[in-house]
């Protein structure tokens, strides 16, 4: 069985648990007239179903036709999140009342306990509703985040640096060629020294989404415009969009390192492949040692990796400050607390031992077009020196 294979099988068996679980308390338990059972329960199973073909569909077919296919299935992914969260609230909730001895096995007590079902039932519903209306609103707005990195080893004339880092924007099915045009116009505004996107542009061939990213090529940066591969990347021809976002006058980071600013006042920029890239061969794969070779250790080093865990490498080799992405801090409340297990940072900026690392919640969104208590970002990140520091 191939590794795709494998994965779906795991994937629809995740997903097919949590419809039923869903199903068994918001239809089942309340016990619906029967036709609404049986057209509830006909819905769920579609529903299961069509979860596959909207990811095979939001990969194939050209960005225009595909939003009007997959925007449905995307949308009940996410809402499918909010109501197992709001389902296991409610049974929460029942399970408090029945150690409280609030039910009980009379006849009279049998049909309240009904009655209760019903209401958390209807309550979860409703509940998962309301969020979902916001966390849709939410999915779009994208907020300009600054934040301030003091760094020990930067000269006092690159005091003031500003990077501003774009990451997971994931163009494709439901993002197009709009939502980054006004993305672009943002970044400009700001009047930035670097622009670091950290991965997860994209969401498709080159073919497809090629028209999409054109608007890259109209970023502006004192120092230039630079990215590194995210795993999407890998699902989408890495090589290809390599090469065809260094044709668009960016420049790519593949386990390399460059200097920005006038030496001898300047710093060094490395970048690497993502911490996945070497499940997909073809020579990627992050090489920090790579990217380092021959540095000085005495300038400050910021380092752009797509997923927060290359900190514990990161920290080893002295980098000053790490850029990631990745976690979309965990894009839909409380998914952040999952995200945690795999990762070891999931939003803002933390200190892991002698690193900081910053890590953004994302410019865009993946599969559900959704946020919620996440905002979508533009990281304006500003570099301090603490020979300028009063």
């Amino acid at each position: 069985m191939s590794r795709a294979v494998r994965m779906l099988a795991i994937a629809m068996t995740v997903l097919g648990t949590a419809h039923y679980y869903v199903w068994a308390r918001l239809v089942r338990a309340p016990r619906l007239p029967e036709a609404l059972f049986v057209a509830l329960s006909v819905m769920f199973v579609l529903l299961w179903l069509s979860i596959p073909l909207t990811l095979v569909f939001g990969r194939r077919l050209s960005t225009r036709r595909t939003a009007f296919l997959v925007w449905p299935g995307y949308v009940w992914l996410g809402a499918l999140f909010l109501l197992l969260v709001a389902t296991l609230a409610g049974d929460v909730v029942r399970f408090a009342l029945f150690l409280a001895g609030q039910l009980s096995h009379g006849l009279v007590d049998s049909v309240l306990a009904l009655e209760r079902t019903r209401l958390l039932s209807a309550f979860s519903a409703g509940a998962a509703g309301v969020l979902l209306c916001a966390s849709l609103w939410l999915g779009r707005r994208v907020l300009v985040k600054r934040v301030e990195v003091l760094l020990q080893r930067l000269p006092a004339a690159m005091h003031g640096t500003r990077i501003v880092q774009l990451s997971d924007v994931h163009i494709g099915p439901t993002l197009g060629r709009r939502f980054l045009e006004r993305v672009v116009a943002q970044v400009n505004a700001l009047e930035p020294d670097v622009v670091a996107i950290t991965g997860d542009l994209v969401d498709g061939s080159v073919a497809r989404l090629g028209n999409d990213i054109a608007p890259l090529s109209q970023l502006r940066a004192r120092y230039g415009v630079y990215f590194v591969t995210g795993n999407h990347e890998y699902y989408s021809g890495a090589d290809a969009w390599c090469a065809h976002l260094t044709g668009l006058g960016l420049r790519v980071l593949r386990n390399e390192r460059v200097s920005i600013g006038a030496d001898p006042s300047s710093f060094d920029l490395a970048g690497v492949d993502d911490f996945s890239a070497h499940h997909f061969g073809g020579g990627h794969g992050a090489r920090l040692d790579r990217a380092l070779a021959g540095r000085d250790p005495t300038r400050e080093l910021v380092l752009l990796a797509h997923q927060p865990r290359a900190v514990v490498e990161a920290e080893r080799a002295e980098v000053g400050l790490q850029l990631s992405g990745h976690t979309h801090g965990g894009q839909i409340w409380p998914f952040n607390f999952l995200v945690r297990l795999q990762q070891p940072i999931t939003s803002g900026l933390v200190r892991f031992g002698r690193s900081l690392v910053y890590v953004s919640n994302g410019t865009g969104y993946w599969g559900p077009p959704m946020r919620l208590g996440s905002p979508a970002e533009i990281s304006e990140i500003v570099l301090l020196s603490p020979l300028a520091v009063p």
